[in-house]
């Protein structure tokens, strides 16, 4: 059962910030050094100060960057510049974007969502995540002991019910927030404190699973902050908070919202959307590969022949080739009646023009060369087989390697993965093809992670919009 609760959210006071496009940003595993500075030069409370602030010469215990975040998250709360929420609330969120040359909106709410561990199967990842990203997640929450940012998840409405219960509780009044990003997306937040209405979407909540999009090192932080706190660690004495409040049923299945004595550190802030959101869209990520052995690099070519027909695209001078690339491997992966039968494709790029279009053998039987402990659904995966098949198989990245990063990155743009294998930053690269959403919840409905960055959710949900504060 999944429990969702309204909570009294920090939000940027707009008599003092007139346009919240100056304070919010990306998420914070999206952002580089230069989209550090130019937030940080932006406006001097934008959010990067708190969720991904500067390490400077000098940093020790007594002062860094997370040491900095406390300070100016207490100050920007004492000074008003982020003002509390006039009561326990959920939060409607629309974002208005072009992808592909079309205009979509892509709704969802923003809520407290109870943290259960995975095994209970309440909320589900689907990606594999990386110690070192944890640890400095969990520094963050210790000094601030707050949400900056939402945890990107999703859930099962085929008819809609949560978001129409939100917009009929909202009505044709104006957003309580709205703004343009330097994206050109829209964003509109409505905050929604009607007990009925929050009382109806916890009730429809009750029964569905929550399937992690975006945010499993922050979810897996919240988890192990909560198993600190609740240990009597993690936090100064006294900081300990009721969450805001919770629902329940009462008498004829109606439910009702009361405040609760669970401590606040036991949920954590979510933006739930739908599966069946006619806004929701995944992108493929590339791979970009580096401190390759250069042994495996010159033999893959023809090792890749074992189980992938090779479909070689030479250069021109205008790249017209690279666009005719692109074209066919989006037509393999849009081809067949479902994953499990379409032909598998990727592309591989080894600099100096020699770009490659590699198709799974039609003979080829998955079951048998992939790890038989995986479930059909896994072994059916794009990034599943490019992982096991070629990178760990032909280049000998896996397991420890894979974990420590020093051998992958992760793209979204193709020209710019191109550009950087052809400037020698990588080795070679590797085009996909996008992860289906029923892909990502089959696999985790079964228990199980995809390779990391198997997904990638457009648009990134805005860090800044509403902060859950935890003490």
């Amino acid at each position: 059962m999944a429990t969702i609760i309204p909570f009294k959210g920090l939000r940027y006071n707009q008599a003092i910030v007139r346009d919240l496009a100056d304070v919010v940003t990306p998420p914070y595993d999206v952002i580089d050094a230069a989209g550090q500075d130019r937030y940080y030069r932006r406006h001097p409370c934008n959010i990067i100060r708190l969720e991904y602030g500067k390490t400077f010469a000098g940093d020790g215990e007594a002062g860094n960057r997370y040491t900095r975040a406390a300070a100016d998250y207490d100050a920007w709360r004492r000074e008003n510049v982020l003002a509390p929420e006039d009561g326990h609330a959920l939060y409607l969120y629309e974002q208005e974007y072009t992808t592909g040359g079309e205009r979509r909106v892509r709704s969802g709410f923003i809520s407290g969502v109870k943290l259960e561990p995975y095994e209970k199967g309440v909320v589900l990842p689907h990606e594999e995540t990386m110690p070192r990203h944890k640890a400095d997640r969990l520094e963050l929450m210790r000094a601030c002991r707050a949400n900056f940012s939402p945890i990107f998840s999703l859930y099962a409405d085929p008819e809609m019910a949560v978001t129409n219960a939100l917009r009929e509780t909202a009505g044709s009044r104006a957003p309580d927030a709205a703004f343009t990003d330097e994206n050109g997306e829209r964003h509109r937040l409505w905050v929604v404190r009607d007990t009925a209405a929050i009382g109806k979407v916890q009730q429809l909540m009750e029964d569905r699973r929550i399937f992690i999009a975006d945010g499993h090192h922050r979810y897996e932080t919240a988890l192990n902050y909560k198993r600190e706190r609740d240990a009597g660690g993690g936090s100064p004495a006294g900081s300990e908070a009721a969450a805001s409040s919770s629902c329940s049923r009462g008498p004829g299945g109606a439910f009702s919202c009361s405040r609760t004595g669970e401590p606040a550190h036991h949920y954590v802030m979510m933006t739930l959307v739908n599966l069946y959101d006619p806004g929701l869209v995944i992108l493929p990520t590339h791979r970009l590969l580096r401190n390759v052995d250069e042994a495996h690099l010159a033999a893959l070519p023809e090792r890749l022949k074992e189980f992938f027909t090779l479909e070689e695209f030479p250069p021109a001078p205008d790249r017209a080739n690279f666009t005719e690339f692109l074209s066919g491997l989006a037509a393999r992966g849009a081809s067949g009646s479902g994953r499990i039968s379409h032909p598998h494709a990727f592309g591989v790029y080894l600099g100096s023009g020699r770009l490659y279009l590699a198709s799974l053998k039609e003979d080829v039987q998955l079951e048998k060369i992939m790890p038989p402990e995986k479930s059909p659904a896994w072994r059916c995966l794009d990034v599943s087989v490019l992982h096991t098949l070629v990178i760990e198989k032909y280049l000998g990245i896996g397991g420890e390697l894979m974990a420590r990063g020093d051998h992958i990155s992760y793209s979204r743009e193709e020209e710019g993965a191109l550009a950087a294998v052809d400037r020698g930053d990588y080795q070679l690269a590797f085009f996909m093809n996008p992860t289906l959403v029923e892909e990502v919840t089959a696999v985790a409905g079964n228990g199980e992670k995809m390779p990391q960055k198997s997904t990638y959710f457009y648009p990134k949900l805005i860090t800044g919009l509403v902060i859950n504060a935890l003490d």
